[in-house]
């Protein structure tokens, strides 16, 4: 007996001259859909099958013994129930309906583009008709779709899909949004002054900045300062983010008052 331990799916990987060459073993469906069976070959060859655990073996597949004998696999003709649609009073969607149902039901299915095909059940063969669809008999190979996620191989279908989608926001807030700017995307304001440090700006605050001014910000800080509701930076507001109070400005001659310079007579250092 040889034993066979290992599959080549569809003599992958295998010149064309050795397959040609192979002994072959027809197997139907109920041995292929198992990984430990016993089998014999076209030269009476009798074969012990180990291969591991849900492993399940398709027509044209190549089974390898231990001392290298290449066996094909035929799949067998086999009783099946073969589902097309009517012609005169259906349409090709029928059979999507009935893939449905009968995918419900855990039916081992084979699908090809214009019929169903499944081992014979006489009930299931009641239900297709009442919905209106042609069930008929006869003898193919037959190789059931495979599980999505299953071991062994699904006809080949190495379906890579490396869907890489790397989304790229950016998230361009104009200048009048009011919302918590503490979270993590980044803020592409299109004023005019240059933010020439890395920080996160945690504005509570809802104010509208109306730059039209050119002052740069040219130091590193991480400032979280809250403006009061009414702040407005008008077009000469003139102040800059700096450490240290800001000077006092002495008002014109025109607009001083009595009230004015008798306090800045009580108080000479501008306090």
């Amino acid at each position: 007996m040889l034993t066979v331990n290992k599959l080549l799916a569809g003599g992958q990987g295998l010149a064309a001259a050795l397959v040609r060459r192979a002994a072959t073993v027809t197997l139907d469906w109920d041995l292929r859909q198992k990984s430990r069976f016993e089998a014999e070959d076209d030269r009476g060859r009798r074969l012990g099958v180990f291969l591991p655990r849900g492993t399940q073996v398709r027509g044209g597949d190549l089974l390898v013994a231990e001392d290298g004998t290449l066996v094909k696999v035929i799949a067998a003709p086999q009783p099946v129930m073969v589902v097309t649609h009517c012609p005169q009073h259906g349409t090709p969607f029928d059979l999507l309906r009935a893939a449905y149902h009968l995918g419900n039901r855990h039916v081992p299915l084979a699908l090809q583009p214009d019929r169903l095909l499944f081992e014979p059940d006489p009930v299931l063969a009641q239900m297709l008709r009442r919905m209106h669809l042609i069930v008929t008999e006869t003898d193919a190979p037959f190789e059931p779709e495979g599980g999505a996620y299953g071991g062994g191989h699904g006809h080949g279908h190495g379906h890579g899909h490396g869907h890489g989608h790397d989304h790229d926001h950016d998230h361009d807030h104009g200048p009048a949004h009011g919302h918590d700017a503490a979270h993590g995307h980044a803020h592409g304001h299109d004023h005019d002054h240059d933010h020439g440090h890395g920080h996160a700006h945690a504005h509570d605050h809802d104010h509208d900045h109306d730059h039209d001014h050119d002052h740069d910000h040219g130091h590193g800080h991480g400032h979280g300062h809250d403006h009061p509701p009414g702040h407005v930076h008008g077009p000469g507001c003139g102040h800059a983010h700096a450490a240290g109070a800001a000077a006092p400005v002495a008002l014109p001659a025109s607009r001083r008052t009595p009230a004015a310079d008798a306090g800045a007579a009580d108080d000479p250092a501008g306090r």
